[in-house]
């Protein structure tokens, strides 16, 4: 049976509203987010602080990195369409995460300098290499295919569609903002093995939630003609070929990422190979869309693409500023701000030493771990539990009051782990989706009531606020880094917290109306590639961001302390020159909304 004529789901299926298979995608993408995220909190600080990279380097490698991530699932997604369904992608991409993340959490030896040669534990490092390259295949097959499914669990018309999405949207949120709190806080004060390993249990425990929940998902994520997959192609059943293709071309993207970290074949000695093959593939895509326009559209659908061209374009802008957050944000607040948002309420930190008694380390364990680690685990079993309740009385509302008051809860222990942790670095990237979801609510019912009033803003104009507020964010941090050049003392966190919060005001301007743009202004036979072009400039701003992450780099010579001023002055010269090329971008983008509204014809 293909999945365009499975049956609608059964009416006892719904949970709070929607189908009982939502919430399965809703926490198989809350624990995938969790792993990347909380990987993604710790690498550049991993990277500098424990393998001793020079800053360079380590943009270098997070930029590929983040780049890489955001262009595989263009292929993940075209083998699970074509050929294997999502159910079997997502497993397949899931397994591939679990055992890169267990690869991450061997650190081996922390690097010395001699002399000033820096003495690295290459062997570890290569396990680190291969890791990400693992990862970076696993997210290609699970991020695409997951979202999927959630679109096929409610009919085509029905209303719930987009509230469905809004929910799962919050698992991405949810799991990045409890990533930067436990495995941010993990990595940085028992161990970076800890914080990685960490992510890694997620990941593990979010498969086996995805594999237990596959009944609420009533075949619609199978593939669509299974005999094809037992087809045999250069002798092997086509499924294990793409799997064994998939598991091979993690070697050349562990290779890409030695190079990005060590500096292999890059142009300059500044342009990193993995920046020149997207700017390939970046030219390949431009070729292509010129010629599509020019003699595949009519002159409306013409506009209509150049429109979204445009609007991918302030995108990629935008996401060029907002990936700091996890490059010079970091290294920033490390190393020039206090961390604690109340210090009066920190609780000190307890030393923490391994025993050979796995009792004690455990207790120990339990005593330090951020309670938010308890509530990731609280959350999905009470889910299992009240999914399995209702199956039996579907009438009855236990399971409701039940997961409302694990929700509560979690919303305790968050407030807790904010308040009360000694916060570091890596741990204070929760601040983005803390703020998204404080703002999500808020801002949709901006949007329903200016849409009442008959003045919703375009999404040529939301887009170019978005960059308003992009350029804007920086400001504040420049501000404290010229405090901490003038005074040599830290500046407060507090500077980061607006930061965050001008940046995530600008994130809910643009971010939601990007895909729909996608959608609405693409010709129906390239809206899928359309969409893979709008995931190859999130993957070049990655790695772009990387590239003006590089600008504030601070190298300190052996025997040496930092210079507080000099360090300053470079960061506050980033933070000035993001800010206008975010406002810069802002006042062309505005000026273009009369133009681009006209050309978009009448798409809302």
């Amino acid at each position: 049976m293909s999945a365009s004529t499975l049956p609608a789901l059964p009416a006892r299926e719904d949970f709070l509203g929607h189908p009982k298979g939502v919430y399965v995608c809703f926490f198989t993408e809350m624990w995938e987010r969790f792993s990347f995220y909380g990987m993604k909190a710790l690498l550049l600080l991993y990277l500098t602080k424990y393998h001793l990279f020079p800053d360079k380097a380590g943009y270098d490698l997070l930029g590929a990195y983040g780049g890489l991530v955001y262009c595989i699932p263009v292929i993940g997604g075209l083998m699970a369409d074509r050929w294997l369904g999502m159910r079997k992608a997502v497993v397949f991409g899931g397994l591939l995460l679990v055992l890169g993340h267990a690869g991450m959490a061997f650190e081996g030896d922390a690097a010395i300098n001699v002399g000033g040669q820096v003495m690295r534990d290459e062997s570890s490092l290569r396990y680190t290499y291969l890791s990400l390259a693992l990862i970076i295949m696993g997210v290609g097959f699970l991020k695409p295919n997951i979202s999927t499914i959630v679109g096929k669990l409610y009919e085509e018309n029905d209303p719930r569609r987009d509230s469905g999405f809004s929910l799962f949207y919050a698992g991405i949120n949810l799991g990045a903002l409890f990533a930067s709190l436990v495995c941010g806080y993990l990595g940085e004060t028992l161990g970076w093995k800890y914080g990685f390993g960490a992510a890694g249990i997620g990941m593990l425990l979010g498969l086996v939630l995805f594999l237990w929940g596959q009944k609420y998902l009533h075949g619609h994520a199978e593939p669509r003609e299974p005999e094809l997959l037992r087809e045999r192609v250069l002798g092997l059943p086509r499924e294990w070929l793409i799997y064994a293709a998939a598991v091979a071309g993690v070697l050349p993207i562990a290779w890409l990422m030695w190079a990005s970290g060590n500096g292999a074949f890059a142009l300059g000695g500044e342009i990193p190979l993995a920046l020149m093959l997207m700017l390939v593939v970046l030219a390949i895509v431009l070729v292509w869309f010129g010629w599509f326009v020019l003699s595949q559209c009519t002159p409306v659908q013409r506009q209509q693409m150049l429109a979204l061209m445009a609007m991918i374009f302030m995108c990629l802008v935008f996401f060029t500023l907002y990936e700091q957050t996890y490059g010079s944000w970091v290294t920033f607040t490390d190393r020039l701000l206090t961390k604690d948002i109340a210090p009066s309420l920190v609780a000190p930190l307890q030393p923490f030493e391994w025993t050979t008694d796995w009792a004690t380390n455990l207790a120990l364990f339990v005593q330090t771990a951020p309670w938010s680690t308890y509530s990731l685990l609280l959350a999905p079993l009470s889910f299992m539990l009240a999914a399995r309740l209702s199956d039996r009385t579907p009438e009855s509302t236990t399971p409701r009051l039940l997961f409302i008051a694990v929700s509560a809860v979690m919303l305790v222990c968050l407030v807790r782990d904010c308040v009360v942790l000694p916060q570091t670095a890596g741990s204070l990237t929760y601040l983005g989706a803390f703020f998204l979801v404080v703002l999500a609510p808020l801002f949709a019912a901006l949007w329903a009531w200016l849409g009442r009033c008959g003045r919703d803003p375009s999404k040529p104009f939301k887009s170019a606020l978005g960059l308003m507020f992009a350029g804007l964010s920086f400001i504040p941090l420049a501000w404290a880094a010229q405090q901490v050049g003038e005074t040599g003392q830290m500046a407060s966190v507090w500077w980061l917290v607006l930061a965050y919060l001008i940046l995530e005001i600008g994130e809910m301007c643009l971010a939601p109306v990007g895909l729909s743009a996608v959608t609405q202004l693409s010709m129906p036979r390239v809206v899928s590639l359309m969409m893979g072009t709008w995931f190859l400039a999130t993957a070049f701003s990655e790695t772009l961001a990387a590239q003006f992450g590089k600008l504030a780099a601070i190298e300190i010579p052996e025997g040496e302390t930092m210079n507080f001023a000099e360090a300053a002055d470079k960061y506050a010269h980033l933070f000035w020159l993001l800010t206008w090329v975010g406002l810069g971008c802002a006042v062309v983008a505005l000026l273009l909304v009369p133009l681009l509204k006209r050309m978009m014809h009448g798409v809302k």
